[in-house]
């Protein structure tokens, strides 16, 4: 499990902090709207403000996480902290555009993106471990729905205003903040489709395939598509270069039908395949001479013409032999 941080110290020094700047302005000014006006005129008081703010962030979202979550695994943890510095990264270079335009409401619009990406690649986690997991309670099932409800109203209200925006003339940081978290509508919809797809293969004994995944899969692309073509006509003002969606066709409207046409093929032959073969057949196939009898290759070939015809277990049985 990952180190806790160190939240007690870093809360008390920012309570401390904030409360002695208040007490020098109010000591000063002697009056509330002046004390207020130099607060917010002083970068180092608002620097102890951001500080409180982090802080109550950062208590907010351990509390989010116990209740959602529960302790998170090591692997979630990992992937966690990798997705947020490219998420920081990626938002730091477009928000380049609009250096001239900082502002708090800025801030607090960047907080509230990578709050809200934080839980949407943690939802995304735990649902995909829900696949590989034999047994889910009644506790995961509250905490999975809860969460999708939570993470999409906030969602819904922002791609709504995302949605009213005027393309042709970008306005500066706040719809670009919009728009990305309207691309994270499109991931609580993947979600939660399938959400619903595992849950309900738990409750019945014969498994389908991925049918569901595959075609949730395909429609969150063509979505993701058209979000981020609408992103870069925003920022640039022009329209996007087709090499800038070029990875998202080529994965999604050619690699996933190409995996999804091998895969139904590759069944369809095993199950034309009989393996229900007689003493006699396996005594005529299973004859060694005296060079190859001691041969592990040779006898896992011989073996795999009655029991592996497309040999899928071969390579892995001469691995760990």
């Amino acid at each position: 499990m990952p180190a806790p941080m160190p939240v007690g110290g870093l809360t008390m020094a920012s309570v401390a902090l904030t409360a002695a700047v208040i007490g020098n302005a109010y000591y000063q000014k002697k009056q509330f709207y002046p004390s207020v006006v130099y607060i917010t005129k002083s970068n180092p008081s608002m620097a102890a403000i951001y500080l409180l703010a982090f802080t109550m962030v950062i208590l907010l979202g351990k509390f989010l996480k116990k209740v959602f979550f529960g302790s998170l695994r090591a692997a979630e943890f990992e992937h966690l902290i990798e997705r947020s510095f490219y998420a920081v990264t990626e938002t730091c270079l477009a928000f380049t555009v609009f250096r001239d335009d900082f502002s708090p409401k800025f801030v607090a619009l960047f907080t509230v993106l990578l709050f809200l990406k934080a839980f949407h690649w943690l939802a995304d986690y735990r649902v995909d471990f829900m696949e590989r997991s034999p047994i889910i309670t009644l506790l995961f099932h509250i905490r999975v729905t809860s969460l999708l409800r939570s993470l999409i109203k906030p969602d819904l209200v922002l791609a709504r205003r995302a949605s009213q925006l005027d393309i042709a003339v970008p306005k500066g940081q706040q719809n670009i903040l919009e728009l990305k978290i309207q691309l994270q509508l499109t991931v609580d919809l993947q979600i939660a489709k399938i959400y619903d797809k595992h849950s309900a293969d738990h409750q019945d004994k014969s498994r389908w395939t991925n049918l569901y995944t595959f075609l949730a899969d395909i429609h969150k692309a063509f979505l993701m598509i058209k979000l981020k073509h609408l992103f870069t006509t925003l920022i640039l003002g022009l329209n996007a270069s087709p090499f800038i969606l070029n990875y998202i066709i080529k994965y999604h409207a050619y690699q996933l039908p190409n995996d999804e046409l091998k895969t139904h093929s590759s069944i369809d032959k095993l199950k034309q395949l009989s393996c229900n073969s007689n003493s006699e057949e396996i005594r005529n196939v299973m004859k060694f001479d005296d060079t190859n009898v001691n041969s592990k290759r040779g006898i896992l070939s011989q073996t795999a013409k009655i029991f592996d015809p497309l040999s899928l277990a071969a390579p892995c049985l001469w691995r760990s032999w």
